[in-house]
């Protein structure tokens, strides 16, 4: 059983992601303050683990296969974030932004690149059914042959 032809698996992972960025700035980061390395550490923590808890159900539901895909993607990924930081740091040395608004500039740049993702990834798949549609012109051509 793959997990992308279940439409009610993708409704509830996004529901939890959607639910865990509102706790993430709506709850545990709330007041503005400077994350401590402690503290991003212990959110680095959570997070994996959450990630690895999503692996073990792949591995339950789906089998090896599909959850070894999603560890190496995973692992792909938290390795090409690194990157990331260096250009964080970057954009925020250069324009002055104070730690104690770093967490919130970055949760909303990643809330902003997830929608953008999303937008892509509809307005693609909405073309690429409209290319696959037959015009009315071919279908009448269709007809008439």
């Amino acid at each position: 059983m793959m997990l992308s032809g279940n439409i009610w698996l993708w409704i509830g992972f996004n529901v939890f992601v959607l639910a865990m960025l509102a706790l993430d700035l709506g709850v545990f980061h709330r007041k503005t303050h400077t994350v401590s390395i402690k503290e991003a550490l212990t959110w680095s923590a959570v997070w994996i683990a959450l990630a690895l808890i999503f692996n073990a159900g792949i591995y339950i539901f789906s089998g090896p296969e599909p959850a070894l895909q999603f560890f190496t993607g995973y692992l792909i990924e938290k390795s090409l974030s690194v990157d990331n930081i260096f250009v964080f740091v970057l954009l925020f040395t250069f324009f002055g932004v104070p730690a104690a608004y770093q967490h919130r500039v970055l949760f909303w740049g990643v809330l902003g690149a997830l929608v953008m993702r999303g937008l892509r990834g509809s307005t693609s798949r909405a073309q690429s059914v409209a290319e696959a549609r037959p015009s009315r012109r071919s279908c009448y051509e269709r007809l008439r042959a």
